[in-house]
């Protein structure tokens, strides 16, 4: 971590620079949750990229939306400013054509996280870029409970007593609140959850996900404690957990964890 740009002054690279992409090993923050290898679920991270720029053949700047899903198997997790930098390091050099970029993009990218990852850049006046919208399913924030705790709390999680053996439902929350492990700087997300099983607390599951708000690690990290603790003290027989985080440096993540469907979702919210 000594090496981490992150927290640093740092200079914005002006030619191509794939050394600044800074890998973070996944296996480190499973092992300490005491995931399995394989992980017991499927998933990606998925990355929207708002400030990507290059210069075409003549030198007219081209820029583009990039949408970068990372395999959540990969033996890697690539730092946020790192990506930002090696994003920008594109700026001054010309490439022939857009497909070109996303070739470029899939290859640097790949080698650093160990596996495949998929490119799709789009122009950023693209009527089929996706548009804000809410999250399917119920929202759990306008309960009125009182909290004291922000210390993450498996323990908080509980199942709802004298109900209905097994539901399939959606829930989301919007007070997700991490912090970087790095910079301690505050990221903010909203939360998807799609289970089924026996009824989860509602209140509890609340609770559980405030107390995120003064947990430091990284983005793909908290989503896969949340989807770990979920699966461990409720046990539902299908999970999806998918955070939708709002945007730094152009960038924002959006983990999605899953032993049921492949493919996050692609919503964006108005925040992002």
């Amino acid at each position: 971590m000594a090496d981490n740009l992150l927290g640093k002054n740092t200079t914005y690279p002006e030619r191509f620079a794939p050394e600044v992409l800074f890998p973070i090993p996944r296996s480190k923050s499973r092992e300490t949750l005491g995931i399995a290898h394989p992980p017991p679920f499927s998933g990606s991270d998925l990355w929207n990229a708002y400030e990507i720029s290059w210069l075409q053949p003549n030198g007219l700047p081209r820029v583009a939306v990039g949408e970068l899903v990372f395999d959540a198997h990969s033996p890697n997790l690539v730092e946020s400013k790192s990506l930002k930098l090696f994003l920008n390091s594109l700026n001054n050099e010309r490439y022939e054509s857009l497909s070109a970029v996303e070739d470029l993009l899939e290859r640097t990218l790949g080698d650093i996280s160990g596996s495949q990852v998929s490119v799709s850049l789009r122009a950023v006046d693209d009527p089929e870029l996706p548009s804000a919208e809410a999250l399917p399913g119920r929202c759990i924030d306008a309960q009125e409970l009182p909290i004291s705790s922000y210390v993450v709390d498996a323990g908080l999680l509980r199942l709802k007593r004298n109900s209905v053996p097994m539901v399939e439902e959606t829930l989301h929350s919007h007070l997700l609140r991490t912090n970087c492990p790095v910079t301690n700087q505050p990221d903010w997300a909203s939360v998807l959850i799609r289970y089924a099983g026996a009824p989860i607390d509602e209140a509890a599951l609340l609770r559980y996900l405030v107390s995120f708000r003064n947990h430091s690690d990284y983005h793909e990290q908290c989503v896969e404690r949340i989807y770990h603790d979920l699966l461990t003290q409720c046990q539902p027989q299908r999970l999806t957990v998918q955070a939708l985080y709002t945007r730094r440096g152009g960038l924002d993540i959006n983990p999605f964890r899953s032993n049921d469907v492949q493919e996050p979702i692609r919503t964006r919210l108005w925040r992002q």
